[in-house]
């Protein structure tokens, strides 16, 4: 509950279902029973803007989940869906409840379901503030961002115990899910953040780049800035084989000079992020000469589609900043298959899409029209 007040605006979480506990009577589990069930749930306001929370309680059981727990969750997805409000997930999870069976794994595919089909409705960011184990960790990989806190957060299907077990390999907690591995060769973390404090300050500041939903149009009261900057030119060298910094372009781009970057240490050599055009959200994706010279590979294509996806689903439009030599040979790359990473990002007019096609929020949520957000455009 400390976390939830810390990260929302003062006195505005209001909690639901806080009574609720879990129904399982096997292994002596009547016995142990607390109100909310180790699950606090209820939505709140941050910088005014409404949003769902979830948040798991570690202190009991372990913060191990049951399917009180995915009733709650999937209770907080559907208001998010009607009301057209954010999700934020505070992971902290050893998994489902062995004891609870097939009753809670059941229950728990509807949270994955619900976590789908929300997806590119509304946004959905988890933060890890510890271990998230089995079942736990799927539901943060369905989000649209996870943020892990370094020496702190771990997300893995199979704990060291089993893995011994099963393979013979005796490896860690953090090798085998650290925030370190998620941030730099899945990419499965999106940011990855010093601290519990440092975790919550970067999910307020993306949920202030991203919109309610995606029947959300922006606005600006702020003019843009059209004039442009003298200083590219002196940045981008007239040599094509030494190398720069793009983040220095971009920061004479963006309002503020501001850039929050996605991905960073995830395939570097192309850049992803949100800053603000006259006011406005931009995403931007911008080949890093610095890195590999800025050359595409499977991961880099990976990043910039999963990306541009996520913009395309909230309308919100992309700066790209072009300087490739093309993509990176090597035998790694074509049995990776590098082509096939990049075609991921191929633009909608490809598929047939016409902009004038897409319908307004009085006719329901684009590309989710079963489910509306019901408290818009009526």
């Amino acid at each position: 509950m400390q976390r939830i007040y810390q990260l929302v605006d003062p006195g505005s979480f209001a909690e639901i279902d806080a009574l609720v506990e879990h129904d399982c009577i096997h292994f002596s589990a009547d016995r142990r029973r607390v109100s909310g069930d180790g699950l606090v749930v209820g939505h709140a306001r941050i910088d005014g803007r409404p949003v769902g929370i979830y948040a798991h309680d570690a202190a009991f059981l372990g913060g191990s989940s049951s399917r009180m727990h995915a009733l709650k969750i999937t209770k907080i997805l559907d208001l998010a869906l009607k009301a057209g409000m954010p999700v934020l997930g505070l992971n902290d999870s050893s998994g489902i409840r062995i004891h609870e069976g097939v009753d809670a794994g059941v229950q728990f595919g509807e949270v994955f379901y619900k976590t789908v089909r929300a997806s590119g409705v509304i946004p959905q960011i988890s933060i890890l503030l510890g271990d998230c184990a089995g079942g736990a960790a799927y539901a943060p990989a369905l989000t649209d961002f996870i943020i892990m806190v370094r020496d702190k957060s771990t997300m893995f299907l199979t704990g060291p115990t089993v893995i011994k077990q099963a393979t013979g390999e005796i490896v860690s907690k953090e090798e085998i899910g650290g925030p370190i591995l998620h941030a730099v060769t899945t990419g499965l973390a999106h940011f990855l953040a010093d601290s519990v404090d440092d975790a919550l300050e970067i999910a307020r500041e993306l949920l202030s780049f991203l919109p309610a939903n995606n029947c959300v149009s922006q606005s600006s009261s702020q003019p843009a800035d059209v004039s442009g900057s003298s200083a590219i030119a002196k940045l981008i060298p007239q040599v094509a084989t030494q190398p720069y910094d793009v983040l220095d372009v971009i920061g004479e781009i963006v309002d503020d000079r501001h850039f929050l970057e996605v991905h960073r240490l995830f395939a570097p050599n192309v850049l992803t992020g949100f800053a603000r055009l006259g006011g406005l959200t931009i995403g931007i994706v911008a080949n890093q000469p610095k890195v590999l010279a800025g050359c595409l590979d499977v991961a880099s294509s990976e990043k910039a589609a999963r990306f541009i996806r996520f913009c395309d689903a909230f309308s919100i439009p992309i700066l790209t900043l072009l300087d490739v030599p093309g993509y990176l040979p090597g035998l790694k790359q074509e049995a990776g298959g590098d082509y096939w990473s990049g075609s991921k990002a191929a633009p909608r007019l490809l598929r047939g899409y016409r902009p004038e096609d897409r319908p307004g929020p009085a006719q329901g949520i684009w590309r989710r029209p079963s489910y509306a957000c019901q408290s818009l455009g009526d």
